[in-house]
This record gives C-alpha cells, sequence and structure tokens, in this order.
C-alpha cells in the first residue's frame, strides 16, 4: 500500500443478509464502512435489524449472503473467537461467584495464559476503568455502573480490532447513563479503537457517533455524521425518527423543517419569501430551556406539528392553548425528502 493509498475500513459488511425463513428478512443486503478508530452507532427502532447486524459481525448469528471484512480480512465464516472482534452484552453477563479481576482475566485463563500474566493484565485493565480498588469484589457487590466498567475490561482484554456494544446503557439509570456515556467515548478515544454500538436512543447516538448508521425494516435508511443526519434528513422515516422534525406537504413537495427553525406568531409574516400556514395551538409544554407546541395546521392534511421557542421568545410573546396562530419558516430551511 503506497502513501496516497487510503487504509482499509476497519471494518466493512458487503451486501450483508441474515434470512430466518422465506418471509423473514431480518437484514436486507446491506453495505456499510466504517473507518478505523471510529465511533459508529446502529440506529432504529425494535426489529430494524440493528441487533441482528452486530451479532453477525460478532460471530454469534450466521450469515445468509453477504460477506463481513475487518480490516481487510474476510472474516464472514471464522468462529467468533478467531475474528479480531469482542463483545460487549446488554446485560454484561458476568459471573456471579467471581471477583471482579477473575471475570476480567477469565479469557486468557481459557486461552491457556499463565496466572501471573493473566491477572497483571487484569489488573492494568481494571486500573484504566478506574476500578482497581474494587478488583476483588464479586459483581453483586458492584454498581450497575461498576459492572458495566467490568464487562468492558473484560472486552478488552483479548485486544480486539473492533468492540461491539450491544445497548450497553439501556439498563442504567438516566444520570447514571449519561455519564457512562461520556466514559464510554473517552475510552473509544484513548484506545484508538473501532466501536460498533447498538441503540435505540437517538440522543445516544448523536452524543456517541462519529458515523450514525439508522435502520428500517433490515435496511439502511442514511449513514453519516449524526450533524448531517440530523440536519439533512434522507427519508421521511429518517426525519420523523430522529425527532425535532416536522414534515409537511408543500407545493414544492414534502419537505422536513426542523421544530427549533419554525417561528409561531399571532400574525401572519410581513410579505416576503417566509412561506407560512395557520393553525391552532394544541399543547403547550414547558421544558426549561424552550417551550413546545403542538399545533394543528389549517391544511388539507390537518397535520400536527410542533415547534420549538427559547424560552426567552416565548415569555417575550406569550402563546396560550386554543390560540390561533401562524407558522413560518425560512425556505433554506425546508428540507426536500426523497419521494
Amino acid at each position: 500500500m503506497d502513501a496516497h493509498t487510503p487504509p482499509p475500513p476497519s471494518l466493512e459488511l458487503v451486501s450483508l443478509t441474515k434470512q430466518y425463513g422465506p418471509d423473514a428478512v431480518a437484514v436486507d443486503a446491506i453495505d456499510l464502512r466504517v473507518a478505523p478508530g471510529s465511533y459508529c452507532c446502529l440506529l432504529g427502532p425494535s426489529g430494524c435489524g440493528k441487533s441482528s447486524t452486530l451479532r453477525m459481525v460478532a460471530g454469534h448469528e450466521s450469515v445468509s449472503s453477504g460477506d463481513i471484512l475487518l480490516g481487510g480480512r474476510n472474516i464472514t465464516d471464522l468462529p467468533a473467537a478467531s475474528r479480531g472482534t469482542a463483545m460487549m452484552f446488554q446485560s454484561y453477563a458476568l459471573f456471579p461467584h467471581l471477583s471482579a479481576l477473575d471475570n476480567v482475566a477469565f479469557s486468557l485463563k481459557m486461552k491457556g495464559v499463565g496466572k501471573t500474566e493473566r491477572t497483571a493484565r487484569a489488573a492494568e485493565l481494571l486500573e484504566r476503568v478506574s476500578l482497581g480498588h474494587l478488583a476483588h469484589r464479586k459483581p453483586g457487590e458492584l454498581s450497575g455502573g461498576q459492572q458495566q466498567r467490568v464487562a468492558l475490561a473484560r472486552a478488552l482484554i483479548m485486544q480486539p480490532q473492533v468492540l461491539l456494544l450491544d445497548e450497553p446503557l439501556s439498563a442504567l439509570d438516566p444520570f447514571l447513563r449519561v455519564q457512562m456515556r461520556a466514559e464510554l467515548r473517552r475510552w473509544q478515544q484513548e484506545l484508538g479503537l473501532t466501536f460498533v454500538h447498538v441503540t435505540h436512543s437517538q440522543e445516544e447516538a448523536m452524543a456517541l457517533a462519529d458515523l450514525m448508521v439508522v435502520m428500517n425494516h433490515g435496511r439502511i435508511e442514511q449513514a453519516g455524521h449524526p450533524r448531517e443526519v440530523f440536519n439533512r434528513p434522507a427519508s421521511e422515516f429518517v426525519a420523523r425518527f430522529m425527532g425535532g422534525h416536522n414534515v409537511l406537504d408543500t407545493p414544492a413537495g414534502r419537505v422536513a423543517i426542523r421544530s427549533d427553525r419554525m417561528a409561531a406568531t399571532p400574525t401572519p409574516p410581513a410579505a416576503g419569501d417566509r412561506p407560512h400556514l395557520p393553525g391552532q395551538v394544541t399543547d403547550v409544554e414547558y421544558q426549561g430551556t424552550y417551550v413546545l407546541l403542538g399545533v394543528k395546521v389549517d391544511n388539507p392534511a390537518s397535520q400536527q406539528v410542533s415547534v420549538s421557542l427559547s424560552e426567552a421568545a416565548f415569555l417575550n410573546q406569550p402563546i396560550a392553548h386554543g390560540q390561533h396562530i401562524h407558522l413560518s419558516w425560512l425556505p433554506a430551511d425546508a428540507h426536500p425528502l426523497a419521494a
């Protein structure tokens, strides 16, 4: 490979398909390239195929057709232990009778690594995840966040090229989820590893991902940086699933408009190039830094839309439930959607 040739993607999926029966296609010929050292989040509703994709990459699910390449090497038919991947499960799957240290060292023990070496490597990883002082506690004596760190250290001890995470934060309470989210991102950057993380949380994916992959019915609807996906959704599904958007039928076609890019005024906007729609307020929700309005617009579809107003804007011009208002937006803020 010369200096001008880019390195192969850390992970590449080529027409990857998982079929459970003639009419049950869980993953439908998807193509995906994940750059080395990046954080990729597979995102979508239940049943979209994200977990089946992760399990095929891990070697825990057979591939119906297509290929999985890791660092340019085809691993499609290799056993899980020979792939260069490690999985961090949603349940953490720690052995309750073993200490944190022995849980982390367990896979090295199965590979025949001597006790002194495996204990030293396990202790080093526990220090990295700030649990060295709890090395001899059993899982039942650890908090949920501490158990997650043990599970992460156990996955990392095999020195994988790619770490696979199956909804690792879903079992945590909201405050701890945010804290552990930041720690996952920090560890990923410090280690320089490729992480592939399955989640159903848009907020989680946007906070973590370099590459966000939105899936629906076994297919990839859109893949890109979270900012690109949020600001330029490729389809109505992506716009609605990501939230914070309104999908409207206009003379120019179907468009997505961010809720915070819509203005709400008691009177129509002054003559100009701002499209506008009249409507009636159906909901007013105070959210702290902003106020969320629900509005039923007067168009042929009587669509329900949401408008996010800053707290200052709302206090400057309060809007009440049942009030008739006018919504308007800049043409540049209306993103055309694929038919």
